[in-house]
C-alpha cells in the first residue's frame, strides 16, 4: 500500500500497518514524520491537524483506510529551510510560539484556511481555529493569521496578487 504523502508516493512497509491504523500513527511511527503531534486521540486538540485533498484533519482519528489514494499533505512541507511560508514568518513576528506544541497542527489549519479565505475575519478565524493552546496565545494566532492573509493579498509590482505559497512537496526539513 502506498500513500501520497507531501507530493511524494510512499510505500508502507508490510505488515506494518492496518486500515483501521490511524494516520496520524502511521506518520509518526511508521514513516518517521515527527512534525505531526500526538495530543489528545480523540480530535479534540488539534495538534495531530494534516491536510487530506486541502482540507484540515485530525489525523489521530482518521484510519489510514481513508487517507489512501487522496494527497496527504503535513507542516515538513509547509515553508522550507530559508524560505518559511508567509504564516510561518507570521507566526515569528508576532511571538505566537509559548510551548509550541501545538503549533505544527494550528499552522495547517491556519494554511487551509487563507487557502479557502484570503481576507478571513475574526469570526472565520474564530470557526476555524478549533485547536486547543494551553498557553493561550489564540490573540496572538488570529494576528498571525490576518498579517499573513494580508501579506498574501498584497500587491506585487506587476499589479497581480501573491499567489499562496504551495506546499513544499517532497523535500525535507
Amino acid at each position: 500500500m502506498d500513500l501520497s504523502i507531501n507530493g511524494q508516493p510512499r510505500p508502507l512497509p508490510e505488515g506494518a500497518t492496518e486500515p483501521d491504523m490511524p494516520l496520524l500513527w502511521v506518520l509518526r511511527d511508521v514513516l518517521g514524520m515527527t512534525g505531526t503531534k500526538f495530543g489528545c486521540g480523540v480530535s479534540a486538540c488539534g495538534a495531530c491537524t494534516v491536510h487530506v485533498d486541502g482540507k484540515a484533519v485530525r489525523s489521530c482519528v482518521m484510519p489510514l483506510s481513508a487517507a489512501v489514494g487522496k494527497s496527504v499533505r503535513t507542516i515538513e512541507a509547509l515553508g522550507a529551510p530559508g524560505q518559511p511560508h508567509v504564516l510561518q514568518k507570521a507566526w515569528i513576528a508576532h511571538q505566537v510560539s509559548q510551548c509550541g506544541y501545538c503549533q505544527s497542527g494550528m499552522l495547517m489549519v491556519a494554511a487551509a484556511l487563507i487557502e479557502k479565505n484570503s481576507n478571513p475575519s475574526d469570526a472565520d478565524i474564530d470557526a476555524a481555529i478549533t485547536n486547543i493552546c494551553r498557553c493561550g496565545t489564540y490573540p496572538r494566532i488570529r494576528e498571525a493569521i490576518k498579517t499573513a492573509a494580508r501579506e498574501l493579498r498584497g500587491a506585487i509590482p506587476d499589479g497581480k496578487t501573491r499567489p499562496v505559497p504551495a506546499f513544499n512537496a517532497g523535500k525535507a526539513l
